[in-house]
């Protein structure tokens, strides 16, 4: 945790004290734009600015709710039976499923024309990189005082997944969908370059490995970064960590994707492409060009996994993220997807969507769902050997829990961070472009983007 006191705007420090120390300042465009009309509240915590957690004392639950989902993982069935399933166990709510989008970004954009069309779910799917702008924008609730009149049993959920969504000393969503980057690598392809039957435990080990893969392989590539709009900014956390980087200080705004050790870890990666030219880039896919045997190795979601050994037509290998020269432990970025409540809807909804949210979320769901999905379980109580039964490499997935740290600020915190990420890195990665060069410029963007669209809320 950065533990400066001090906001810099050359350096955009702020950190997680900081803003619990602005909002005692009252200062907090959030809190002043709340809506009228709303629930009641009650003091959160200490302090004029301290989050205002809902009062659900004497609320009856509303008899029928929706849930709004973008399927992720392919979950429609098992979200589908889970539902059913509630629905069943009891006769006060009702609850409809609604596919609200293809993907993360198609959900948020409905879920931001219903804030002034009036047709707002009481659940919404919310990924890493759009709840906090929901908080900000003071579009979703709180739900530590929930936690309590629902009796949640908060400490049973992975520490790590749970925390994702820990700002202003309160909870802004639930995990639910929730995965991390696994290296994916064809065992055939590693039998042929005379490989150990496993992951590399550096990146640098992988870079020694390359040469033989690209000549023994028979494939177009040793290795596939993937597709980068949706997989560069999250997965390429690992690396830059490994580095000694990130795109942003831990747990800080201080923009350093520009910084030498950051520069450097890209730089290493550049050299694949066009140096060496053993590796390229995904166009839309890498999980579907993986199995196809287009390269040896790539970086996907545990979400991935099920289709990555249903659809390859050779033995898939599993294995945590590597680790780096400075950061020599094994380290890998959450992800994934959770659940939120929004704001303006009746507080007998909002009873009603908690209601849900615990059932969805319970040990006996989290295995249906992870065992449906890929996602990993996000409930420590939650027995794993049905999935590792039916799904061995599973077990990767939940041996690196332990391992996973929370995202940088720069990508999760900031809107439309993830996209200058995947841009940037294309033209190092497609278009052959100086990294340095690239690392600086993101880092005016990324500096621009918290100046105007996350300042001005704080």
């Amino acid at each position: 945790m950065n533990t400066s006191s001090n906001l810099h705007r050359s350096g955009l420090i702020l950190d997680r004290r900081r803003f619990l120390g602005l909002s005692a300042l009252g200062i907090s465009a959030a809190a002043l734009s709340a809506c009228g009309g709303g629930p009641s509240t009650s003091g959160g915590g200490t302090g004029a600015g301290a989050v205002e957690q809902i009062d659900f004392s004497g609320v009856k639950p509303a008899k029928e709710i929706t849930f709004w989902t973008s399927n992720p993982g392919d979950s429609i069935k098992v979200s589908t039976e889970i539902v059913e399933a509630f629905n069943s166990s009891q006769s006060d709510i009702t609850v409809k499923l609604v596919t609200a989008g293809a993907d993360y970004e198609e959900i948020a954009q409905k879920f931001q024309t219903a804030q002034t069309g009036g047709d707002l779910p009481d659940i919404i799917n919310l990924s890493d990189v759009w709840w906090f702008r929901y908080k900000m924008n003071d579009q979703i609730i709180p739900l530590d005082s929930l936690f309590e009149a629902l009796e949640f049993e908060t400490d049973d959920y992975v520490d790590s997944l749970l925390g994702d969504y820990l700002y202003d000393d309160a909870h802004w969503a639930v995990p639910w969908a929730r995965s991390t980057p696994l290296f994916y690598y064809n065992k055939e392809h590693w039998k042929k370059a005379g490989l150990p039957d496993q992951g590399p435990e550096s990146w640098e080990e992988f870079d020694e490995w390359k040469t033989k893969l690209a000549s023994a392989s028979g494939a177009k590539f040793a290795f596939q970064f993937p597709a980068l709009a949706g997989y560069a900014g999250w997965t390429l956390q690992n690396n830059l960590w490994g580095w000694g980087g990130g795109w942003s200080k831990e747990a800080s705004f201080d923009i350093t994707c520009n910084s030498s050790e950051a520069v450097e870890a890209l730089s290493f990666l550049k050299d694949w492409v066009y140096k060496d030219k053993v590796a390229g880039v995904a166009g839309v896919d890498q999980i579907q060009d993986f199995a196809a045997g287009v390269a040896s190795a790539t970086v996907g979601s545990t979400g991935d996994l099920i289709t990555a050994i249903t659809s390859a037509k050779f033995d898939v290998g599993v294995a945590p993220l590597p680790a780096g020269p400075a950061e020599t432990e094994k380290i890998c970025p959450t992800g994934g997807s959770g659940v939120g409540i929004p704001k303006d809807i009746s507080p007998e909804r909002q009873l009603a969507a908690g209601t849900f949210i615990k059932f969805l979320t319970e040990p006996e769901q989290a295995i249906k769902f992870s065992e449906a999905t890929g996602y990993v379980p996000i409930r420590k109580s939650a027995d794993p050997a049905t999935i590792v039964k039916k799904t061995p490499q599973a077990q990767v997935a939940i041996d690196q829990l332990p391992n996973t740290r929370s995202q940088d600020y720069a990508r999760v915190f900031l809107p439309g961070g993830d996209l200058e990420m995947a841009n940037h890195m294309a033209a190092i990665l497609t278009e052959n472009k100086d990294v340095q060069a690239e690392m600086d410029s993101l880092k005016t963007a990324l500096e621009k983007i918290y100046t105007d669209q996350v300042e001005p809320l704080i």
